[in-house]
């Protein structure tokens, strides 16, 4: 059996995948912190030791995201758009789902990705501009309202009625956040308006890509349930998240490719 690796540097997470030649092994989700290279061969390690491989096992390697240059002991990298479009079609062809728009939201860009009906991307649209419509803004606002980031989901399907949050920068969102809080306005109808505000502007980068069914929704915050219910009320839509661990997707679409270049140059 042979073994591929897909490592994913984000600037919060970095997530590590394992395959073989037929399926996902396992996978590893960790900080970034500081040195991207050390943070990727740490993780490697942790999870080869778990699945009893050892780096010599391995055939090769793909990175991708932000920090995939710095991944020196890697075969190649791709970019974050390529490797994304990879993992999420294969767990579509897994659940019988034909992946046609890509909505990713990672700790501190967002982006759509459009893919045609023989899986190639046709266009994307990414905000790395603005913390306001990612997941370092959910962070900021569980810090605020004191309460643990996973929290979030379950405490905004408890609200009757979400408040708008106007401001469409995250420097002003917090300050109105801070002030409806000292306001004693209810946590779960800050939060419900705050997802709702995330989903306007994840909802107007779709309509600007051309957003087509199925939509498949990844990355850290997709384990959100009050936020898919902002997704789909918004996108007038399903939203599909890939079941395990939505962080990964990335990392499994890089080592996926990883496997399908070495076959082919070793066919």
């Amino acid at each position: 059996m042979s073994y591929y690796i897909g490592i994913d540097i984000g600037s919060a997470t970095t997530k590590v995948a394992v395959v073989d030649d037929e399926t996902i092994l396992g996978h590893k989700v960790v900080p970034t912190g500081v040195h991207c290279e050390e943070t990727a061969r740490d993780a490697l390690d942790l999870l080869l030791h778990k699945l009893s491989l050892r780096f010599e096992d391995i055939k090769s390697v793909t990175s991708t995201g932000y920090g995939r240059r710095l991944v020196k002991f890697a075969n190649s990298n791709i970019s974050e758009i390529s490797a994304n479009v990879k993992g999420a079609l294969w767990y579509g062809e897994q659940t019988g789902i034909q992946v046609r728009t890509i909505i990713n939201l990672g700790g501190q860009d967002s982006k759509v990705i459009a893919i045609d009906d023989q899986g190639v991307t046709k266009n994307f649209a990414m905000n790395d501009k603005c913390a306001a419509g990612t997941g370092r803004f959910l962070e900021t606002m569980a810090r605020i309202l004191e309460i643990n980031v996973t929290e979030l989901g379950e405490i905004s399907l408890e609200a009757d009625v979400p408040i708008r949050i106007n401001s469409t920068c995250a420097v002003f969102a917090e300050s109105e956040i801070i002030s409806l809080v000292a306001r004693k306005k209810l946590k779960s109808e800050i939060i419900a308006g705050a997802h709702y505000s995330i989903a306007k502007r994840l909802s107007r980068m779709a309509k600007r890509v051309g957003i087509v069914d199925q939509v498949f929704f990844d990355g850290g915050p997709a384990l959100n349930d009050g936020l898919i219910k902002a997704m789909e009320d918004e996108l007038a839509t399903d939203v599909y998240v890939p079941p395990s661990v939505p962080q990964v997707t990335t990392a499994v679409g890089a080592a996926l490719i990883a496997r399908d270049e070495y076959q082919k140059e070793n066919s």
